[in-house]
């Protein structure tokens, strides 16, 4: 059984790029159990995990492979609740997303890419958008 943290934002295309990536192995495994984490750094309005749709249609997707999806969210740093639910749940991998970035720039990943990589010593798999490989 494998266990991945799918870390998304709001981004589709890069929900997308994110799902893309970890589809086969999750498709390959003996089983499979995602758990797609959102991070709301501003929610006054109280919405929910189940109304951002770059994790409805991940969540559509995976569970029509037949992968079992569990959906988490929490408020606060991105970086810091992706590392707590990635030790809470105990995941082989942690899937999040990259960035565009300047040539200057792509020496660092992005504060929360870069947060999570040194905070882990889990495997984190970076994955850039789908829009980001048309060009």
């Amino acid at each position: 059984m494998v266990r991945v943290l799918l870390a998304l934002d709001d981004d589709i295309p890069q929900a997308h790029a994110q799902t893309n990536a970890i589809e086969d192995m999750v498709e390959t495994a003996s089983g499979a159990e995602v758990f797609i984490l959102h991070v709301f750094s501003d929610n006054p309005e109280g919405a929910s995990v189940q109304q951002v749709e770059a994790v409805r249609e991940a969540q559509d997707r995976l569970e029509a492979l037949g992968v079992d999806v569990e959906l988490l969210e929490a408020s606060g740093s991105p970086s810091e609740e992706i590392l707590e639910y990635a030790a809470e749940y105990d995941v082989d991998q942690i899937c999040v997303g990259g960035r565009k970035r300047s040539p200057a720039g792509k020496a660092l990943f992005g504060s929360v890419t870069q947060d999570v990589i040194l905070g882990t010593h889990k495997p984190v798999l970076v994955c850039g958008s789908e829009e980001e490989d048309e060009e």
